[in-house]
């Protein structure tokens, strides 16, 4: 029965290992492979003159990169990675590869990002690769885990709609029978219409859709996002969540990834502390003002150079709140002894933005008012808006940028590395 490499140890006495040939040396009488699987790399250690023909033959037919399934006795030694090597008594090429390879995985050739998508069944066989999902993967699983002991319902909502989430020409259409439709650019309308079902907690982990022209290290067209909406709560309470939610995530990635922090070389993860600070959005402005040479002026957007001013200055994870009204979505509550301003918030990394959410207006009349402020028209919206007219309750929820958070965890140096398969402005394939 084939052994997991991490398991195998001189006490194994006869192993089998299946992998694939990360490296072979011949050294005369001497020969060598090294043998990768998930869990790690074993030496196989090959004497020409103690082993069969067969052995001898796979070993001179073997590529880099082949896959195959070795047997014999383990031994202790120093020098070998794990402290053990195996010497064989069979050697099975499964897989035969081709050579030259694409992409080189033992990392001692460096390929260009552009390299590394275009061969991504490659590129995650590199350890320090392969690292990156199985963290993103620890990650998802404490989102789910904490969310769902926190009483929130998993919910799952349609990807192809018949109206823009947040308006805008930024969606990207699709022939859906007769009728024009869309790639949905958010859960929002849904995760809302939910309050009203009464499920008062939900959450969705899924895809989500921008047909904009970015060309950035932090931009794709296709994302995901962890999104949750509370019934009978404020903007305060889901950004109390939101702070909740990371530190248990980095808790736990801390605690249960050791082995690909290694991989990645992170030897300082340092798990954020809560409560973040909650910046106005005035004061950003302000700070940025001192801070970057771009004019940029209340009402303006935060910029990218304007993230990474203010994100110095906080020096960690924060939130910017209290946003205008004007450069907000219309589902945003406004403060109804300053209207100008929303119960908006951002949660920021240093780096960047990394979740949007806010307190949602649930009055019908309101909320009709502030999408034809907008430029909408209600009248498009009206799936969306006829729960409203039968018992909504007071509600708040955030959508948080799986992608963002891994790079920004990772310190990793464009949003793709953290993607298996990205959709960009340029990119469709593999």
């Amino acid at each position: 029965m084939r052994i997991p490499i991490q398991n195998v140890t001189p006490e194994t006495g006869t192993a089998e290992i299946c992998g694939w040939v990360h490296e072979v040396r011949d050294l005369g009488g001497l020969a060598f492979m090294l043998i990768r699987d998930r869990t790690g790399i074993i030496q196989v250690t090959i004497p020409k003159k103690k082993v069969s023909e067969a052995v001898l033959a796979a070993v001179k037919a073997v590529s880099r990169e082949s896959v195959v399934r070795v047997c014999g006795p383990v031994k202790a030694i120093d020098k070998a990675p794990g402290g053990r090597e195996l010497v064989p008594e069979l050697i099975e090429i499964i897989s035969l590869a081709e050579t030259p390879l694409p992409l080189d995985v033992s990392e001692k050739v460096s390929a260009e990002l552009d390299t590394r998508l275009d061969a991504r069944f490659l590129d995650v066989r590199r350890p320090r690769v392969a690292a990156v999902f199985e963290i993103r993967s620890a990650a998802t699983f404490a989102i789910n885990e904490f969310l769902h002991n926190e009483g929130f319902t998993n919910i799952t909502s349609p990807k192809i709609v018949a109206a823009a989430t947040e308006g805008g020409t930024e969606l990207f259409p699709i022939a859906y029978f007769d009728k024009e439709a869309f790639l949905n650019q958010s859960p929002q309308l849904y995760k809302q219409m939910m309050m009203a079902a009464g499920c008062e907690k939900v959450y969705e982990i899924g895809p989500i859709f921008r047909a904009e022209e970015h060309n950035t290290t932090k931009h794709l067209n296709e994302a995901t996002s962890i999104d949750i909406e509370v019934s009978f709560t404020d903007h305060h309470e889901v950004m109390r969540i939101l702070e909740k939610l990371i530190v248990k995530t980095y808790e736990y990635v801390d605690k249960t990834c050791s082995v690909q922090l290694a991989n990645i070389e992170i030897d300082d993860f340092a798990v954020p502390k809560a409560p973040f600070p909650r910046l106005p959005y005035a004061e950003a402005i302000e700070i940025a003002k001192k801070k970057i040479e771009d004019p940029i002026k209340y009402g303006d957007d935060v910029s990218p150079a304007a993230e990474r001013a203010i994100g110095a200055e906080m020096g960690g994870h924060y939130f910017i709140v209290d946003w205008p009204s004007e450069i907000r979505p219309y589902y945003a509550m406004q403060y109804e002894d300053d209207p100008s301003i929303c119960k908006a918030f951002d949660m920021m990394h240093p780096r960047m933005e990394l979740s949007s959410g806010a307190q949602r207006e649930h009055r019908h009349d309101i909320l009709v008012k502030q999408i034809a402020q907008k430029g909408l028209n209600p009248e498009s919206f009206e799936f969306y808006l006829r729960p409203f007219r039968y018992g909504m309750p007071p509600h708040a929820g955030w959508g948080l940028g799986a992608d963002r958070l891994v790079m920004t965890m990772l310190g990793l140096g464009n949003v793709r590395e953290a993607v298996l398969f990205p959709r960009d402005l340029h990119r469709l394939v593999p």
